[in-house]
């Protein structure tokens, strides 16, 4: 059973930096991608970053390109955004997925809740 655990959340002031992180388990094979993405209230949820679990491949959207990075750690089952120069707009519950990249079925975390104070 899939199962992704999002933690780092919390207030921060415009500017600052936070690491969110997403712990994965139960992913039987590297084929998945794994993304982030956030809602804020009152609007759809939408993509953040991707990269996929084996290989460096990753992908941004355009507001978070140049100030976001995610990263993965193999052997923690871990996939990690850190997010710098934080504006109130980044405020969000943000979610982990796991893609599987042949089926397409998609698994999500319960998700973190990020506040930027201006």
């Amino acid at each position: 059973q899939v199962q992704l655990v999002e933690s780092g959340g919390g207030l921060v002031q415009a500017g600052d930096s936070v690491r969110l992180s997403c712990a994965a388990s139960g992913l039987t094979s590297s084929n998945f991608e794994m993304g982030w993405f956030r809602q804020a209230p009152g609007k759809e949820r939408e993509f953040v970053a991707a990269i996929r679990w084996s290989g460096d491949s990753t992908h941004y959207a355009d507001s978070v390109r140049g100030r976001f990075t995610v990263s993965r750690d193999n052997d923690k089952g871990t996939v990690y955004l850190q997010m710098n120069n934080l504006k109130p707009e980044d405020t969000a519950v943000y979610y982990c997925r796991a893609t599987h990249r042949i089926t397409g079925r998609a698994y999500w975390g319960q998700g973190t809740q990020v506040t930027v104070s201006s």
